[in-house]
């Protein structure tokens, strides 16, 4: 089945994330996952197993460390390990290329590229 984008995002520059995280009772995980769910910027959040975390979010406007910010409110933690931190490093990376796509302007591919302003 296929899941309907809110109206109010913008397709192209939706980003999902996963991220395991520690240390929230199921009654937290239900009040996370709603209050993300209603969060604006949230196409949409679901807990996949016991302590993983999908969650797909407008990249222009939200970022995974604000949703890392939000995980640590609710009394969370992500896991540690390297993977985990690499996985952190690409995702960070992606926002912020996301961020700078979102500005650019296009331009034709018969044009000579715009020259950066000073």
């Amino acid at each position: 089945m296929i899941k309907a984008h809110k109206p109010t995002n913008q397709t192209q520059f939706l980003l999902r994330r996963k991220l395991t995280v520690k240390g929230l009772a199921d009654t937290q995980w239900e009040d996370f996952v709603a209050e993300l769910n209603h969060h604006p910027c949230v196409d949409f959040a679901e807990r996949k197993t016991t302590d993983r975390i999908f969650v797909t979010f407008d990249g222009t406007h939200w970022s995974t460390d604000e949703l890392i910010d939000l995980i640590e409110a609710h009394g969370g933690r992500l896991k540690g390990g390297w993977w985990e931190r690499r996985r952190l490093a690409w995702y960070r990376f992606a926002d912020d290329n996301v961020r700078a796509n979102a500005d650019l302007e296009p331009f034709c591919c018969s044009k000579i590229p715009p020259t950066k302003k000073k």
